[in-house]
């Protein structure tokens, strides 16, 4: 059943965000859970030839603490899917050495963060779309965004990654709304797919 085969996934995704010893662990984690499951966004089609993604080297710099400015605001984004409009309320701004971006909360049932950025590699290097950094609605917890004391958040963008749509046109993502589109480079995470 696809619904059991998709909980099983986003359970795996969880695991392998919670339990990886590091950068390395996570990334050959990924990459198994990307040739294996069913639920991956690989086309079942190009899994017995995919290899595993690429990422950019690990990159020290890409790791910083950020304030949380508290700023009202919410946002529709159109999935163009099955998903629809989905709604965010903003759950603050974070002023990174990259640029402000807006942290948004996922106004649905159970809720969740969602940290999407579009920088200067996107289009080229990258997906054009944008990256996600976290999206715990996914389970990905905890490796990109950490919540620290004070209004603050420590950002590992070496955990940048595509969303689903990046891998196979089947998929549909929110992307990187205007204000979470940086000029800087972000050198780190997942490059490009195709």
């Amino acid at each position: 059943m696809e619904a059991l085969e998709l909980t099983d996934y986003r359970a795996a995704v969880a695991r392998m965000y919670l339990e990886a010893a590091d950068l390395e662990d996570f990334r050959s984690r990924r990459d198994e859970l990307f040739a294996t499951h069913p639920q991956s966004p690989i086309p079942a089609a190009s899994r017995a030839s995919f290899t595993g993604l690429r990422y950019f080297e690990p990159n020290p710099s890409a790791i910083v603490e950020a304030p949380v400015r508290p700023s009202p605001g919410e946002i529709d984004i159109d999935t163009g899917g099955p998903d629809g409009i989905v709604h965010y309320r903003r759950a603050g701004v974070l002023e990174t050495a990259f640029g402000e971006l807006s942290l948004w909360w996922i106004s649905a049932y159970g809720g969740g963060l969602f940290l999407p950025v579009r920088d200067g590699t996107c289009g080229q290097e990258t997906y054009g779309g944008g990256r996600y950094l976290t999206d715990t609605v996914k389970g990905t917890h905890g490796r990109g965004l950490e919540v620290l004391p004070g209004d603050r958040v420590r950002l590992d963008f070496n955990y940048l990654y595509n969303p689903s749509c990046a891998y196979d046109d089947a998929w549909l993502c929110p992307l990187a709304p205007p204000e979470n589109r940086v000029a800087a480079r972000i050198e780190a995470g997942e490059l490009s797919y195709r």
